[in-house]
């Protein structure tokens, strides 16, 4: 087999990259480990940046999240139960964000694929790249048993923190820049209205808690808990309880309880990996950087990754310039650090840290404080929360 690019994971990086190249037509092969079931299942991001937006349209994907999908114009705080408001169009010029799930839009983008005929291998297992350095590299991997290479011009590696891309990248070449935060987020998903039509974002004594939702009949909430807790431990009603006590009882008393289908705990990290590329292997999404969820720019940051690199292999290929190849590892890393310190900032002023005094929990307080008195930083906020413009080419 041969294509143009070979792209490893079919998770959102993977499948808007092979969108975009379809568009241009540039060939390319998504290679997966797993199934589309799988893929399509998994439960992630739920709000989405203009910049993803704006692309889901040009692909021609949006006729659902037009349809479904919630705008908003602004997002809210809460400081020991006082709740005030972002108003984040007003603040950006009329940016708003959209919530509208990961699942939802991997979906939209299976339907596409299986529609245009896009080339999806599922289920490959002990995939390996090899040749990267050179300018012939190989994918080979097994399928049913059986072995298969993919001979190609450009190698993209979509396929995550546990993938095999970054480490293909020689280790005295690859630098790693990681924070660990010491707790988790609880999250549940209720068939439930949520308490407010906009997300809270709640900084309280007891700990950070979220009011967001999928729909306007199902919600999704976290509580910031252990990282080493067990769900077992936290049944439906001591979520309830302990989520109202953070929000506060002007938001509690909207919060419409039931029986939650879906309870897990994540570990917060910010991480990143330089460069984004090596020879002929480009990295995009979770396989170079994670964010922890507190302002939502993990799937979004997948999207710009490859908005950028789709745009520097049309310059390839199209006007045989390699300057967009060349320039994308700067470009893109440039604005995944202002993500990741948007995401840093925001959950060091939202949650309480084990090791945080008298003096700590007071500045987060001025904190808040001056945001909600600050038009300033509130477009601040608002700017970073919508979504930064993409860097310059």
């Amino acid at each position: 087999m041969r294509t143009q690019v070979a792209i490893i994971g079919a998770g959102p990086a993977g499948m808007f990259l092979a969108h975009l190249l379809r568009r241009h037509d540039i060939d390319a092969v998504v290679i997966e480990r797993r199934d589309r079931a799988y893929v399509e299942g998994r439960v992630r991001a739920g709000v989405l940046e203009q910049v993803t937006v704006d692309l889901m349209h040009r692909l021609g994907l949006a006729e659902r999240l037009v349809r479904e999908g919630l705008v908003h114009g602004g997002t809210n705080l809460a400081l020991d139960g006082e709740v005030f408001r972002i108003d984040m169009a007003a603040l950006t010029g009329g940016s708003t964000v959209t919530v509208y799930g990961q699942q939802e839009v991997m979906r939209d983008l299976f339907d596409a694929a299986q529609a245009d005929g896009l080339a999806i291998v599922w289920n490959a297992a002990d995939v390996t790249l090899a040749g990267l350095d050179g300018d012939r590299p190989t994918v080979t991997w097994r399928e049913q048993g059986e072995a298969r290479t993919l001979d190609c011009d450009f190698v993209v590696g979509c396929d995550g923190f546990h993938g095999v891309s970054r480490g293909a990248i020689p280790e005295d070449v690859r630098k790693t820049f990681e924070r660990v935060y010491p707790f988790g987020w609880l999250g549940i998903l209720a068939d439930v209205p949520p308490a407010d039509h906009e997300l809270i974002y709640a900084n309280h004594e007891r700990g950070f808690a979220l009011a967001s939702m999928r729909s306007p009949t199902r919600s999704r909430y976290y509580i910031q808990c252990g990282v080493d807790e067990d769900v077992a431990d936290w049944p439906d009603e001591r979520f309830w309880d302990e989520l109202c006590v953070r929000l506060g009882p002007a938001a509690a008393a909207k919060v419409t309880r039931g029986p939650s289908f879906e309870k897990t705990i994540a570990p917060l990290r910010s991480f990143v990996t330089e460069p984004m590329r090596w020879g002929r292997l480009f990295l995009a999404g979770d396989a170079a950087h994670i964010v922890p969820p507190t302002g939502a720019k993990g799937m979004n940051l997948a999207v710009s990754d490859v908005t950028m690199l789709g745009e520097a292999f049309v310059d390839h290929y199209r006007d045989r310039s390699d300057a967009g190849i060349d320039g994308y590892s700067a470009r893109a890393l440039a604005r995944v650090w202002k993500a990741e310190r948007f995401s840093w900032w925001f959950t060091s002023v939202t949650h309480r840290f084990p090791t945080m005094d008298g003096f700590d929990r007071r500045i987060q307080m001025a904190e808040l404080d001056y945001i909600r008195g600050s038009q300033a930083a509130q477009r601040t906020l608002a700017e970073n929360y919508v979504g930064l413009p993409l860097s310059p080419a």
